[in-house]
């Protein structure tokens, strides 16, 4: 049985086919021979309690410059769809936050990958916090002395604003750096929100880890490499991908994180690792999966799909998936 898929992104037409996990989750569920829509944040809409989407049919192929076939615009019942994929990129702003209350009316019904309420209480710098064990010495706040005592105390740190992404905003101070209180004024000018501050991690010169896992279990790694004189490894920042291999230190923190994952319906989510410890867990839109996928010689997307066949078949009144 064919499904119904919406997906929720940013415009197709400026993906990088190679890169994009999207794009890969889209090729495997037309492999399936699932049934595709694309629309964008912008177009759903919540009227008298139905949630629709303007919406097109969506092709795709891997072909540079050719990589996607649009249909007609259409307006979408969502609670028609077997599936929705929330796959549009950060910032988790308040249109972020609007968009998973907003879905929160056809899901479970309809599957929303991951699930909205779960991504609405789970932004990839707090929800870490809920595993103090394996993250670093961390402060969040936007008490100025506190700021300064836990430099004083740690003294290299890393500032960064607490609903960043893609490794933006993100400062490191060292002992001898003069720059923290303008740095600390510019927060304040631009942000509302507390600040993040880590001790800094001097392994982040060999690289962060991101693993994927799939419904609970991880299921490969890359290491991100922050190229010379970079303190960020993120893609976006330069951040090169290079072969990893899980370590016991990095399976006892997937352990100890997955079923809690599992048990609030985060089907596909990405984790940063710095030497060892747990930095963030990222629900909203993980990436990595074709880096891995080329390293190991494996298919995430693969796996990523048959978990959500699964939760699809076990709805009530669910229907197998073949």
């Amino acid at each position: 049985m064919s499904l119904a898929v919406a997906i929720q992104m940013d415009p197709i037409e400026t993906i990088d086919i190679n890169a994009d996990s999207t794009f890969a989750l889209a090729l495997e569920a037309q492999r399936r021979g699932h049934g595709l829509y694309i629309y964008l944040p912008q177009a759903l809409s919540l009227r008298e309690g139905r949630v629709y989407a303007r919406a097109r049919a969506l092709e795709v192929r891997r072909e540079a410059g050719n990589h996607a076939t649009l249909g007609e615009t259409e307006t979408l019942d969502l609670a028609t769809m077997d599936v929705v994929l929330m796959r549009q990129d950060p910032p988790f702003d308040m249109a972020y936050i609007t968009a998973t209350h907003v879905l929160e009316h056809i899901h479970p019904e309809t599957l929303v990958v991951n699930d909205p309420a779960e991504v609405r209480n789970a932004p990839e710098k707090l929800f870490v916090t809920h595993f103090p064990g394996l993250m670093p010495p961390t402060l969040i706040s936007s008490d100025r002395e506190e700021i300064l005592a836990f430099r004083r105390r740690y003294e290299d740190i890393i500032v960064k604003p607490l609903f960043g992404n893609g490794g933006a905003g993100v400062f490191r101070i060292q002992p001898n750096d003069e720059n923290l209180n303008a740095l600390l004024e510019m927060f304040t000018e631009v942000y509302r929100e507390p600040v993040v501050v880590q001790k800094y991690l001097p392994a982040v010169r060999q690289g962060d880890k991101r693993i994927i896992l799939v419904d609970g279990v991880a299921v490969g790694a890359i290491d991100r490499i922050p190229p010379p004189g970079e303190a960020r490894s993120n893609m976006h920042a330069g951040g090169r991908p290079q072969k990893a291999e899980l370590t016991k230190r990095d399976r006892e923190i997937c352990e100890a994180i997955g079923p809690t994952l599992k048990a609030r319906g985060l089907i596909f989510v990405g984790i940063d690792i710095i030497g060892g410890y747990l930095t963030e867990i990222n629900v909203t839109s993980p990436t990595g999966i074709q880096e891995i996928d080329r390293f190991d010689g494996i298919s995430i997307e693969k796996d990523i799909w048959d978990a959500i066949e699964a939760r699809v078949e076990a709805r009530p009144g669910g229907r197998p998936v073949e």
